[in-house]
């Protein structure tokens, strides 16, 4: 079957946001030769805030003037930008980045047990209980040789996980919350988080900059301008392209690149177990995706 046009474009962004995520982990790893986690996090905001805020006035939106509208943007901007980007960035102190995106990977996971508290319909079943073992599964093969000794520390992989929790809470918060405009909100979001980040780090800033190597500014940059600022912009045009379901492919894809990208990159280890854990969180994803009984059939007969 031949994809049509429309087809290929979503493909296509979907394919280069899995690319800025997914090397997103490496880019972290390499600033944080040279600058802390607080100055990675400060860093990578401000300068995907003003290239959000330069694509929001491109597209002839505003940002909202209603404080209801900021309390939100403050909120999504702390649970889904400040606190896991620090945590994902400081937990890289300790392990691989290739850990990092692995790890990641148990958020879907994690969002559907939120979902089931918080989300009217989105009841759990068997199939997402089953996924969810798995993916636990899956975690505890990464653990498990990694409290035993290894290049990754048990602080850094607990780290990970919690940056994956609060992604997961995130997506729970912005469903429950108004909708905005894609341009706006993400622009919003991040200027917010940007505030946020030098308000609990305000010594960010105090960066001898001609001792940085143009590596390190470089990679800063790429970090601030792709993953941060243009795969916001990628990801809002694809919810609207293609939706949700589509999107969720990412999930699949993200940490397989991540993991093997700073193989190939950095030379970090390739290990069994840790593939093995990858394949369990993976099917874990797929089995929770699947529909159940009366659903399952209904499906089937179309």
């Amino acid at each position: 079957m031949s994809l049509t046009r429309d087809q290929l474009i979503n493909w296509a962004l979907l394919f280069s946001l899995v690319a800025l995520w997914g090397t997103s982990f490496l880019a972290i790893k390499v600033s944080l030769r040279t600058f802390t986690p607080d100055q990675v996090v400060v860093l990578r905001l401000f300068v995907g805030a003003l290239v959000l805020i330069a694509f929001m006035f491109a597209r002839g939106k505003r940002l909202p003037a209603k404080p209801i509208a900021w309390a939100h943007f403050m909120l999504l901007g702390l649970v889904g930008s400040v606190l896991p980007y620090w945590l994902i960035a400081k937990g890289q102190v300790y392990v691989t980045s290739g850990m990092a995106g692995l790890l990641m990977a148990i958020m879907p996971l994690m969002t559907l047990i939120l979902a089931h508290f918080f989300i009217t319909g989105e009841n759990l079943n068997r199939n997402k209980l089953l996924g969810f073992v798995l993916g636990i599964g899956g975690v505890i093969l990464i653990l498990g040789p990694t409290i035993l000794g290894s290049q990754n520390s048990l602080l850094g992989c607990l780290l990970i996980l919690t940056a994956a929790i609060l992604y997961a809470t995130n997506s729970i918060i912005a469903r429950r919350l108004p909708t905005y405009s894609s341009a706006v909100v993400s622009t919003g979001v991040t200027l917010c988080a940007a505030f946020i980040s030098l308000v609990i780090w305000p010594s960010a800033f105090h960066i001898d900059w001609q001792t940085v190597p143009t590596t390190a500014l470089l990679t800063i940059l790429w970090l601030g301008v792709f993953p941060t600022g243009v795969a916001a912009i990628i990801l809002f045009a694809l919810i609207q392209r293609a939706g949700p379901t589509f999107l969720s492919n990412i999930n699949y894809l993200i940490p397989v690149v991540a993991y093997f990208i700073g193989a190939l990159v950095l030379g970090e280890l390739i290990v069994w177990h840790d593939l093995v854990a990858l394949l369990a969180i993976l099917f874990g994803i797929v089995v929770s995706r699947k529909p159940v009984g009366e659903k399952a059939k209904l499906t089937s007969s179309r």
